[in-house]
C-alpha cells in the first residue's frame, strides 16, 4: 500500500503495491501552509511511513487528546463545551518522516511533531486547508483506510 496526499487538492489517494489507485478522499490539511518547522502548524511535505495506528477497536467518533481516548464520544453539543479543541477522532495514523534534515530528526522531525492522519468531526468542512498540521478525514473514510493500510505504510506528501 502507498499513500500520496496532495496538499493543492487536498485529496488523499490510496495505491495498492502496484500503484492503482483504490481509494480517494477529501481531506484538510494545515490553515497555516506547508512546512516542516517544529511549531509551525504546517503539514510537513515529503515522504514519510505509518509509524503506528491508533484506536483499532474503538468506536466512531472516540475523542483522542494525547493519543489516548479521553471516554468522551463526539457530539456537537461536546463541541460546543469545548469550542477551542483540536478534535481528533474516531482512528489515528500516526506518521513519520523519512527524510532526515527535511521531516526527520532535529527542529523538523514530524513524529515529534505529532502530525497524524485521523478523523474530524462530520460538520468540518474538507477539500479545504483548516488544520492545525494534520491531515483530517471523515471518520467512516479514516476507519476505512485505517483498516487497509499497515504500520509501515508509505506516505508521501506533495505540494502540487
Amino acid at each position: 500500500m502507498h499513500i500520496q496526499i496532495s496538499i493543492p487538492k487536498q485529496t488523499l489517494y490510496l495505491f495498492d503495491d502496484n500503484f492503482i489507485l483504490l481509494a480517494e478522499y477529501a481531506i484538510s490539511t494545515a490553515a497555516n501552509g506547508v512546512g516542516c518547522e517544529k511549531d509551525s502548524g504546517c503539514t510537513p511535505l515529503g515522504k514519510h511511513i505509518v509509524r503506528a495506528k491508533i484506536g483499532a477497536d474503538a468506536p466512531a467518533n472516540t475523542v483522542f487528546i494525547g493519543r489516548r481516548p479521553t471516554g468522551e464520544i463526539f457530539t456537537p453539543e461536546l463541541m460546543t463545551e469545548f469550542p477551542n479543541r483540536d478534535w481528533i477522532l474516531t482512528r489515528i495514523l500516526w506518521l513519520s518522516g523519512q527524510e532526515i534534515g527535511k521531516n526527520r530528526l532535529g527542529n523538523v522531525d514530524t513524529m515529534q511533531r505529532y502530525i497524524y492522519i485521523h478523523g474530524t468531526p462530520d460538520s468540518t468542512q474538507l477539500g479545504t486547508i483548516g488544520s492545525h498540521g494534520c491531515v483530517r478525514m471523515r471518520n467512516a473514510d479514516i476507519i476505512q483506510l485505517f483498516e487497509q493500510v499497515p504500520v509501515g505504510t508509505t506516505v508521501d506528501i506533495q505540494n502540487a
